[in-house]
């Protein structure tokens, strides 16, 4: 039986609710960044820390790098500020790390939402899908594959305005933040970018020495952010043709904070192209494919200071997840 109003876990209670006691839910990923989603489209799940952490868990649970809530946006506390500017945004979409954090938002988790409202028949054919988020609305749309990635179907939206904290003497420095990661023998110079979440990017010299660094520790990041920071490694692969665009292309891994190493981070991948776009200056290219563990997305630099996020999306499966067995630890 699937929670319904009134029957919801709290985060005060490890007990399920005795007359319900499963919850529907879906797995997706985006480059391997794979999400638990579910489906509270009228409000009524509390979905606290406890809930999100034992979903999220790879042992115990069913195992994920976030939780997403697919709620109406009039349900939650930020939808009428995001429903006064944009009355189509009529799904929120509630992510949360796996050690149950909130996030302002995740860019592959945008792609896998998407595709999971399309699932549900809420995403209407042919028209750009509004989402809200608790950085601003992402328009949807359906694109092609880029030639020479092997996937099926993508997905691309304009993920908002990017920026460096440090101002113009991090730009013109290049560097505003040293990081410590385990397998570098030194600390090294990074670049902090914000992209409706913060991160902290360093360049390394090739690919050998991003393989060899250790992500199981968390990289130290000095002086350290007021709200944490996901941190992305980076090594620039040069420039090629795609489609007919001069496209640069990156390697990047990433440590997300409240997650550890994951297998991609869609606004990482931003902060990454647009920190190396930053160190090449004047004439680099528009265009960005970032290869993370998990496959390959693009990242397209806009007018005024804003991105395109494009990638895939995939849905594996749905299960009914025993609660009282879940929380009973």
């Amino acid at each position: 039986m699937t929670v319904t109003a009134g029957t919801s876990p709290t985060e005060s209670s490890h007990a399920a609710p005795a007359a319900s006691p499963t919850l529907h839910v879906t797995k997706g990923h985006g480059t391997q960044n794979d999400f638990v989603l579910v489906d509270d489209r009228d409000g009524v799940l509390e979905l606290g820390a406890t809930l999100v952490r034992a979903l999220a868990d790879r042992r115990a649970g069913v195992g994920a790098d976030g939780v997403i809530r697919l709620v109406a946006t009039q349900h939650v506390p930020e939808g009428a500020p995001l429903l006064a500017s944009a009355p189509d945004a009529r799904w929120f979409m509630d992510y949360r790390n796996a050690d149950g954090s909130i996030a302002e938002m995740c860019g592959n988790g945008v792609r896998v939402f998407a595709l999971y409202l399309d699932r549900l028949g809420l995403w209407p054919d042919g028209e750009e899908l509004a989402v809200g988020t608790r950085s601003g609305v992402m328009r949807v749309r359906r694109v092609a594959v880029p030639a020479g990635v092997d996937d099926t179907a993508w997905f691309a939206f304009d993920i908002g305005r990017w920026h460096v904290p440090g101002g113009a003497d991090a730009v013109a420095a290049g560097f505003d933040a040293e990081v410590a990661v385990a397998g570098l023998a030194v600390a090294r110079p990074a670049l902090g970018i914000d992209v409706g979440n913060p991160h902290t990017v360093l360049a390394l010299r090739d690919e050998a020495e991003l393989e060899a660094v250790d992500l199981t520790r968390a990289p130290q990041v000095h002086p350290v952010p007021p709200q944490g920071s996901n941190i992305e490694l980076v090594v620039p692969l040069g420039e090629s043709d795609v489609d007919g665009r001069t496209t640069a292309r990156i390697r990047m891994r990433v440590h997300e904070r409240g997650v550890g190493e994951t297998r991609s981070c869609g606004t990482g991948a931003v902060a990454a192209a647009m920190a190396v776009r930053t160190w090449a200056g004047a004439g680099a290219p528009d265009d960005w494919l970032v290869d993370v563990p998990g496959g390959t997305v693009r990242v397209r630099s806009l007018p005024d200071g804003r991105a395109e996020l494009a990638g895939p999306a995939v849905l594996v499966g749905e299960m009914d997840v025993d609660l009282a067995a879940l929380l009973d630890r």
